[in-house]
């Protein structure tokens, strides 16, 4: 049995290896893109949080990489706060508004379709956290096309 340093429980039993990792630790070669898509429910599960750290591993793995946020995925880039914009209601509340700040300040790009954001949910491009980029609802389709031509890894989230 080989030695785990971690996950055991009260009586030494192993749950889970979280330190063994089974494939290479894939890096970037110069000029590699990534595209993260979001159209996912925002706050109805774990998915779109996952999916912002996994962006920010393919930013740091050296990957130039963007997210777009589209449908309902547009509200995970809305600032938000209680009782105020910033303020932390409750432990976690500011989850995604700090993870998509800390991708962008590491250089990543955001990017949100404005007809989900003002036609689908009643918010302007004003109520995005600064540094996402509003888009025409035509560029959806485009900006992946654009990935896909430049041979882009390419993550697709859907929840519905």
């Amino acid at each position: 049995m080989p030695k785990v340093t971690k996950a055991a429980n009260v009586t030494g039993d192993v749950l889970v290896d979280y330190e063994e990792k089974v494939f290479e630790d894939v890096k970037a070669e110069p000029g590699e893109k990534a595209l993260v898509t979001f159209h996912t429910v925002a706050f109805e599960g774990s998915i779109g949080f996952v999916n912002l750290l996994q962006a920010t591993r393919l930013k740091r793995k050296g990957y130039e990489t963007s997210v777009l946020l589209y449908g309902p995925g547009v509200t995970l880039g809305v600032q938000r706060g209680f009782p105020t914009l910033g303020d932390e209601a409750f432990p976690g509340h500011q989850n995604f508004n700090k993870q998509i700040t800390k991708f962008m300040e590491e250089g990543g790009k955001v990017y949100a379709c404005r007809f989900a954001l003002q036609a689908l949910y009643g918010h302007g491009e004003g109520a995005l956290i600064p540094g996402i980029v509003p888009i025409n609802p035509l560029d959806v389709l485009d900006i992946v096309l654009l990935h896909k031509k430049a041979g882009a890894v390419i993550l697709d989230t859907w929840t519905l």
